[in-house]
C-alpha cells in the first residue's frame, strides 16, 4: 500500500465490518487527506479489521463546564474520549477533530482513556471554591462503553462521589452499568443518583446496522428493569428520533421503558452537526437508500434548510409542523403512560468535600 492525498472509502468499508462508519476522512483542522491505494503486491490476501487501539491520557481537569440553557445540567465528567460503541449519529464525533483524529473511524477505533480520573475528580471537588451541583456521565462518549470493563475509571468516579455524597446523573446504553449497581442503589437511596437509558430504535437489525457495538434493544429494556429494581429513578431517552426511520417507534419505545419501571421519559431528535451529516448521509445511501433522500428533506425542514442548527433552543429538536407533530406525540404517550418528563431534584445538601492526602482533617 502506499498513500495519496484523496480517502478511499472502499479501502475502509472493508475494514470497517463491524463498525458504524464506513470512512475515515480527516478532521475540519487538517490541510492535507490522506488514502490508501492498492499497489497490486498484496492483491487476493484480505485486509486486515480495524482493531481498537487505546492510549491513555492524564488530565489536569476533569470537570467540564458548559452555559447552555439546552442541558439540565452545568458540569459533567467524560472518562474516555471516542467511543467504541460505534452509532453513526453520534453528536459527539466532531470532538474527536480536536485530537487531530477523524470523526470517523478513527471516533470509534483509537480510543483515549484516562485512568487518573478519579484523583483529578477528588482534587476538583476539595478545592475551597468548588459548589455542589449534580455532575452528568456520559454527556460526550458513553461512560460504560466496552473498554470500561478493562479500565473502571467510570467506576473508580463513581465511588469518589458516593464517598462525598455528591448527585450524579449518568447517561448510557451500556450493560457494564449493572455493575455498578451496588453503588448506584446505595446513592439513590440516598437521592444522590439518576440514570437515563438511551433506546434508539427496537429493531434489533436496525439496532445493529446503526450502532454494531451497542447491546440489543431488547437488552437495553433489561438494564432498565434491572436498575429500576434496584431502586434506581430510570428515564427512558427515546433519541435519537430519526424522521421516516426511527421516530414511528417513539410510542413503542416509551411504553417498553415504562413496562420495565422508568419512570420518567425524554426524546430528542436527530442532530448532524460538522462531519457527523456526511457520515449520516453515508450511511443512509449505503443501507437505506430508498429513504434517504426523504429522511434529509425532514430534517432540513426543522433546521430551516440546512443539515442542523446550533442555536440553542434549535438544535435538539429543530421547528415547523413536523418537529411539532414529534413533540405531540411524545406529550401524548407519556400522559397516557403515566411518565414525567422530569424526575425529583437531586440532594445537594449531601456533600463533604473529600479529604486529600496530608490534608488536615476537620474537627468538625
Amino acid at each position: 500500500m502506499f498513500y495519496n492525498e484523496a480517502m478511499s472509502h472502499h479501502t475502509y468499508a472493508m475494514r470497517a465490518i463491524g463498525r458504524g462508519s464506513s470512512s475515515n476522512d480527516v478532521s475540519r483542522f487538517d490541510r492535507l487527506s490522506r488514502t490508501e491505494e492498492d499497489d497490486g503486491w498484496d492483491a487476493g490476501e484480505p485486509l486486515a479489521p480495524l482493531r481498537t487501539e487505546v492510549s491513555l491520557e492524564v488530565p489536569r481537569r476533569i470537570i467540564t463546564y458548559n452555559k447552555s440553557p439546552d442541558l439540565p445540567f452545568d458540569r459533567s465528567i467524560n472518562a474516555y474520549r471516542g467511543c467504541e460503541h460505534g452509532c453513526v449519529y453520534c453528536f459527539a464525533r466532531p470532538s474527536h477533530a480536536y485530537l487531530g483524529l477523524s470523526p470517523g473511524l478513527d471516533f470509534e477505533t483509537r480510543l483515549v482513556a484516562r485512568p487518573d480520573a478519579s484523583q483529578v475528580l477528588q482534587r476538583e471537588l476539595a478545592a475551597k471554591r468548588y459548589r455542589v451541583a449534580p455532575i452528568a456521565m456520559g454527556t460526550n462518549t458513553d461512560p460504560y462503553q466496552p473498554i470500561e470493563k478493562d479500565h473502571g475509571i467510570t467506576r473508580a468516579c463513581l465511588q469518589v462521589l458516593s464517598d462525598t455524597g455528591h448527585p450524579v446523573a449518568i447517561v448510557t446504553k451500556g450493560t457494564l452499568i449493572e455493575r455498578d449497581i451496588d453503588i448506584l442503589s446505595d446513592m439513590a437511596q440516598r437521592g444522590l443518583a439518576r440514570v437515563g437509558i438511551s433506546v434508539t430504535t427496537l429493531d434489533a437489525k436496525l439496532s445493529r446496522l446503526m450502532e454494531p457495538r451497542v447491546p440489543a434493544p431488547k437488552r437495553r429494556i433489561e438494564i432498565i428493569r434491572r436498575l429500576a429494581q434496584a431502586g434506581i429513578p430510570v428515564r427512558v431517552m427515546a433519541s435519537p428520533m430519526i424522521p421516516a426511520l426511527t421516530d414511528p417507534e417513539l410510542e413503542a419505545i416509551l411504553t417498553a421503558g415504562r413496562d420495565a419501571g422508568a419512570r420518567t421519559a425524554s426524546w430528542i431528535m436527530l442532530r448532524l452537526p460538522r462531519e457527523v451529516s456526511p457520515l449520516v448521509q453515508e450511511w443512509l445511501a449505503q443501507h437505506y437508500p430508498d429513504r434517504a433522500g426523504r429522511i434529509m428533506a425532514r430534517l432540513r425542514e426543522m433546521h430551516g434548510g440546512a443539515d442542523y442548527d446550533a442555536r440553542w433552543g434549535q438544535r435538539m429538536r429543530g421547528s415547523g409542523p413536523y418537529a411539532e407533530m414529534v413533540a405531540q406525540r411524545f406529550n401524548v404517550a407519556v400522559k397516557r403512560l403515566g411518565l414525567k418528563t422530569a424526575g425529583s431534584p437531586m440532594r445537594c445538601d449531601l456533600f463533604r468535600p473529600p479529604v486529600l492526602p496530608g490534608a488536615q482533617m476537620s474537627l468538625f
